[in-house]
């Protein structure tokens, strides 16, 4: 069973930020806690933890806009 990687809500009032940058590769090994990759809000920029430790398959691209609760990767 994969664990998704949501985009998260960080502030009150946030509904969609930027991802901007992996830093890990598509593939790689991770451990729960691992920073994974960073986003940009209105607000702020932020390191975000993987939720779980497995095999990072990365679904979305870097530079674009989600929303919270989009799914940006998989851990298997």
């Amino acid at each position: 069973m994969s664990t998704p990687v949501l985009f998260p809500k960080i502030g009150f009032s946030m509904e969609e930020g930027v991802l901007s940058e992996w830093l890990v590769t598509n593939g790689s090994v991770v451990t729960e806690g691992q920073l994974i990759y960073t986003l940009e809000s209105e607000k702020s920029t932020q390191e975000i933890e993987s939720p779980a430790a497995g095999t990072l398959k990365i679904l979305s691209k870097p530079g674009e806009t989600y929303k919270v609760g989009d799914i940006l990767a998989e851990i298997e």
